[in-house]
């Protein structure tokens, strides 16, 4: 979150990072399982852990900017956690302790990478609510 911090003041984050977009199809996202990790985020404890990602039911334009800088902080931190452990879990493959590595690698992409996919499927649909409030 350090990292993020200091990359939301740069032009690079306004241009490329706030428009990541991994996996555009909805039909991958669901057959890789982003559908799953939806339901479980909405569903149990881990809706408590960003309450800036909700919506109201009649949300107001500026609402929805605010809430897609909120989803596009949160994916961007994600993102920089999912690299760090990765690293991290590359070191710790090659001092041979295998099977940390892969539960590692395993953990890391449950709990930085599909959150970071999902928030990018999310970004999307609040795109499309932005671009229909505009006209």
């Amino acid at each position: 979150m350090i990292i993020n911090a200091f990359l939301v003041k740069t032009e690079l984050y306004r241009t490329n990072l706030s428009n990541l977009n991994f996996i555009k199809s909805r039909f991958i996202n669901k057959a890789i399982g982003v559908t799953l990790i939806k339901w479980v985020v909405k569903n149990t404890f881990f809706k408590y852990f960003n309450p800036k990602l909700s919506i109201k039911n009649q949300p107001k334009l500026s609402e929805l900017d605010n809430l897609r800088k909120e989803m596009t902080i949160a994916e961007v931190s994600h993102l920089i956690a999912f690299f760090a452990v990765i690293i991290f879990a590359v070191v710790t493959f090659f001092k041979g302790k295998h099977l940390l590595a892969l539960v590692m690698t395993i953990i890391n992409i449950l709990m930085n990478l599909y959150p970071s996919l999902l928030q990018q499927e999310n970004k999307r649909r609040i795109d499309k609510l932005i671009a229909f409030f505009q006209k």
